[in-house]
């Protein structure tokens, strides 16, 4: 079997371990029970300081070099996801994890929109389609949630999606340098200035202790590093199709555990805008894979 399809292969493995361990992430923040802000604090520092530890142990000697490398733009990214966090966190909490969760799928269309509006990248036509496709989604979920309590939830999904779409745009901006870093910072930035805020980091009742250790030490970091991993074996569009598989696993382990089913709103919302971003990838990827059939002609001849 030839190298390249090797990696291939590993790629989608480890691609697919790092979406299966970061799925039970709904679940963990509805089954905490301390207030948002106490989670958040804990999410942001037990995660930031992996992270930091995982940069540390692959940059080793060039650890604080990297960390002087994101520059401006590395601490403005990991200020809009450690806004994007606390925003995610509020959702869970205001909102079904089934709505959060399909509206947060629409991060890849927002990235596409905020492309074209500051970095100038050409978007195609297919690309206008699903964005406008997946606002519909967006919409329709609205529609479900107006005169309840989910309202507010639902925007603080939008929210998170839109903020962590910018972040994906800024990394992006900065693609010549490894903004690895950026994420671990993000959860400390977030840690402190909720501590900053007045919460009490203490004020954990000792059942949500293993929920948060979990959620911290083990899902988040273990997920990232695995997700790094494997965008570096295969193309963008290929990445996003499997990160997709959150979407329906994220409320599967919630409705398997606390028994909360998405509405049928919710579901006819999540089936428009998943099944546009699964035709819209696959049709990325063909793309891909013609301009680089081509490509290997020219070079051939």
């Amino acid at each position: 079997m030839p190298d390249a399809r090797q990696q291939h292969i590993r790629g989608i493995l480890i691609t697919t371990v790092a979406v299966l361990v970061l799925s039970p992430d709904a679940l963990l923040v509805r089954l905490i029970s301390v207030d948002p802000w106490t989670l958040i604090f804990w999410r942001g520092l037990l995660s930031g300081s992996a992270i930091f530890l995982f940069c540390l142990l692959q940059m080793r000697t060039s650890f604080l070099k990297g960390m002087l490398a994101i520059g401006w733009i590395g601490l403005a990214a990991a200020v809009v996801q450690a806004a994007a966090t606390s925003f995610f966190v509020n959702a869970l909490r205001q909102t079904t994890a089934a709505n959060t969760l399909v509206i947060l799928a629409t991060v890849p269309l927002f990235s596409a929109l905020f492309s074209r509006i500051f970095l100038k990248e050409k978007v195609n036509r297919q690309t206008w389609i699903a964005v406008t496709i997946g606002l519909v989604g967006i919409a329709i979920l609205f529609s479900g949630s107006f005169g309840g309590g989910s309202l507010r939830g639902d925007l603080c999904a939008v929210t998170a999606a839109s903020l962590w779409a910018t972040y994906l745009v800024m990394v992006r901006h900065a693609r010549n340098v490894n903004m690895i870093p950026t994420v671990g910072l993000a959860g400390l930035l977030l840690a402190f200035f909720v501590w900053l805020g007045g919460v009490d980091p203490l004020a954990v009742p000792p059942a949500d202790w293993p929920f948060l250790m979990l959620l911290g030490l083990i899902v988040l970091p273990v997920s990232f590093a695995l997700i790094t991993l494997g965008t570096r074996k295969l193309p963008a569009p290929e990445v996003s199709l499997i990160l997709m598989l959150e979407t329906p696993l994220g409320p599967f382990w919630v409705w398997l555990v606390i028994g909360e089913r998405p509405s049928q709103t919710t579901l006819a919302a999540g089936l428009l805008i998943v099944g546009t971003l699964v035709a819209h990838t696959l049709l990325s990827m063909h793309s891909l894979r013609s301009v680089k059939k081509t490509l290997s002609i020219k070079a051939g001849d």
